[in-house]
């Protein structure tokens, strides 16, 4: 049977503890109590305050809670059957947080639309409920067990259902990045968003087999929590992502284009070609004239003209510099390097080095 009355806890436990259970409120509280220091830590004490680090605050406190209620549940006596349904209720926004933090980690300049307020209604609901649970009517009603049951599948659904929309999100940012070269802090993104869904799926897990006609031990949720959160936050730090967030898949856009349009001008050598330009550059990269433009200004230092000049001049010198360029003449060498004209040669070249190229070819030839 999926669920009993054996489901449902009861609220009397005997007043003197064993050891074991006092090693096991220790190792389940050192967790909860590890999770809210690391939510404060990013909250409030963090100087540069983060949108994803307020969400991951949220969502760490939220899970503080409903941790801190099992705990109680497990090892309190009489327990007020409204911190149950209280606590239950706090997993209905941690689903939404979730799903927000992925997307503030993998989207640049992320923002939380107004409509998003109504994925908190399921919690404003149950929320309010919860406070009208009376100890009488839990022990007492005949309902109690299909009110409870379904409450606990509704909930545990919806926390999977978060999940598998922030795991969505994360795949779709992977797949995107795959296509491109990763970044280190990119890579440490993806790493840490990866280690961090697996542990919500484990925590998940291990609630839902207690649920299912007690296969576990009440108490393994909170001890996994303890596990995971300390495994978390080890990798927090060890990949600075507290320190990240989406704007690193943006801030490497233009360095990953400039790296496309490097490749493609200098490997290739489409300098050479006369009849290089940014529109013809922007249809072989799907990019628009704009977005190659403002890529080479900011990585190259200088506008898309000078940028392949330069190259076309590197090339030119290389020639003018040979043994046997002496059979070459300086306009030859300038259609061949790309250039439609010898003035437009000669006057690049002086740019770049200050002097004619007769004079540098003079310069090179004398011992």
């Amino acid at each position: 049977m999926l669920f009993t009355t054996s489901n449902i806890p009861t609220f009397t436990k005997n007043s003197l503890l064993k050891v074991s259970d006092i090693v096991l409120i220790l190792l389940s509280s050192a967790g909860l109590l590890h999770g809210i220091l690391f939510a404060f830590y990013l909250v409030v004490f963090k100087k540069k305050k983060r949108l994803s680090n307020l969400l991951l605050g949220l969502i760490l406190i939220f899970m503080a809670f409903r941790i801190g209620k099992s705990v109680m549940l497990n090892f309190g006596d009489n327990l007020e059957p409204v911190f149950i349904f209280l606590g239950l209720a706090l997993l209905l926004l941690i689903g939404p947080l979730l799903r927000w933090y992925v997307l503030s980690m993998t989207q640049p300049d992320f923002e939380l639309p107004g409509q998003y307020r109504l994925e908190f209604v399921p919690f404003a609901i149950v929320f309010i409920a919860s406070l009208f649970v009376t100890k009488a009517w839990f022990e007492n009603s005949k309902g109690v067990i299909i009110v409870f049951s379904s409450g606990l599948i509704f909930i545990y659904l919806h926390l999977l259902f978060y999940i598998v929309l922030a795991w969505r999100a994360f795949r779709l940012a992977k797949r995107k990045q795959q296509q491109e070269p990763q970044t280190k802090s990119q890579k440490a993104v993806l790493d840490w968003l990866y280690f961090l869904l697996v542990g919500f799926g484990i925590i998940w897990g291990s609630y839902v087999l207690n649920i299912l006609d007690d296969t576990v031990p009440y108490i393994i949720g909170p001890l996994m929590y303890s596990i995971v959160i300390y495994y978390l936050s080890y990798k927090a730090f060890q990949r600075k992502t507290i320190d990240l967030d989406g704007n690193v898949f943006k801030n490497n856009s233009n360095d990953l284009l400039f790296s496309k349009i490097s490749a493609l001008i200098t490997e290739r050598m489409l300098y050479l070609e006369s009849d290089l330009s940014l529109p013809r550059l922007s249809r072989m990269l799907g990019k628009s004239t704009q977005e190659i433009s403002s890529a080479v200004n900011q990585y190259a230092r200088r506008n898309f003209n000078d940028f392949v000049n330069f190259h076309r001049i590197e090339h030119a010198k290389r020639l003018l510099s040979a043994s046997e360029s002496e059979k070459y003449t300086i306009s030859s060498i300038a259609f061949d390097v790309g250039f439609s004209s010898l003035s437009s040669f000669n006057s690049a070249f002086k740019k770049f080095e200050g002097i004619t190229p007769s004079a540098f070819r003079k310069n090179k030839a004398e011992p």
